[in-house]
């Protein structure tokens, strides 16, 4: 009978993580690292990666190849994949974790609905869900040569609930339509792919919650006052979720949706 601590351990693994210099990616390649596995972190901020890498290597005593790349430009996107196609013989995991979330005063974005515009409609749409299409297809080969390979798409509960909009009430904060659908979309993604790709990869979702991280205070105070666990989440809380649908643990698991949401998406 095999040890769950056996199930978990990921040594000589290898798995690229995208958005690798962001807050959420840290978490995950932590949950990882710590259990063996070397990562290759894409994101268009070189000096965030560098900064990762060194950190991580310190840290784990493992490997950590990093690429600067550009999510919305797809010859870059291009030369990346062949880079990888080029230097590994296979490819354990991959957590599609990059996202085109704008900021309030990016035009046509956080604005009335009337004012959201095609081109940020596009952008987004092309990095949160076509980009990830784009990855898989393009690392296929090195996926089925792994014996257990893994993906994690993150999404987000904009992508299966609408917006209470009640919660942006007199903030800078909204709620555009091109990253609902998006989201949407990648869940949809996450399905058509377990059942494509199965039975040499599994491909699952992790739904995510509102992250704190420095909003709007009366925001932050309704939305905790809506969630059941009291609280918005963190990077800490997608740790466990990362490691079991990456590892063994979920051997036998894919096509799903976990939410980590303090309970949102229960009332």
């Amino acid at each position: 009978m095999q040890s769950t601590n056996s199930m978990m351990d990921l040594t000589d693994t290898v798995g690229i993580i995208t958005g690798g210099a962001g807050y959420i990616a840290l978490a995950a390649a932590e949950a990882l690292a710590e259990n063996g596995a070397n990562l290759i972190l894409l994101d268009i901020n070189q000096d965030g990666l560098e900064s990762r890498k060194k950190d991580l290597e310190s840290r784990f005593k493992i490997v950590v190849d990093i690429i600067a790349c550009d999510f919305e430009n797809k010859d870059e996107l291009q030369t990346t994949y062949t880079k990888l196609k080029k230097k590994y013989d296979s490819i354990d995991f991959i957590i599609n974790n990059a996202a085109f979330v704008g900021t309030s005063n990016l035009s046509g974005w956080c604005t009335d609905f009337e004012e959201q515009s095609l081109e940020t409609w596009e952008r987004c749409i092309n990095v949160n869900m076509t980009v990830p299409f784009f990855m898989v297809q393009a690392m296929m080969p090195l996926l089925k040569k792994s014996s257990h390979a893994s993906i994690i798409n993150i999404g987000s509960i904009y992508g299966i609930l609408g917006p209470d909009y009640s919660l942006y009430e007199g903030t800078s904060m909204g709620n555009p339509g091109a990253y609902a659908a998006s989201k949407g979309g990648l869940m949809q993604l996450t399905r058509w792919l377990s059942t494509t790709l199965a039975p040499e990869v599994r491909v699952n979702s992790l739904i995510l919650g509102g992250i704190a991280r420095g909003q709007d205070q009366e925001f932050s105070n309704r939305y905790e006052a809506k969630t059941p666990l009291a609280r918005m989440g963190t990077e800490e809380d997608i740790k466990g979720a990362v490691l079991y649908l990456v590892s063994g643990l979920s051997a036998y698991v894919t096509g799903q949706a976990i939410a980590i949401d303090g309970g949102w998406s229960a009332w």
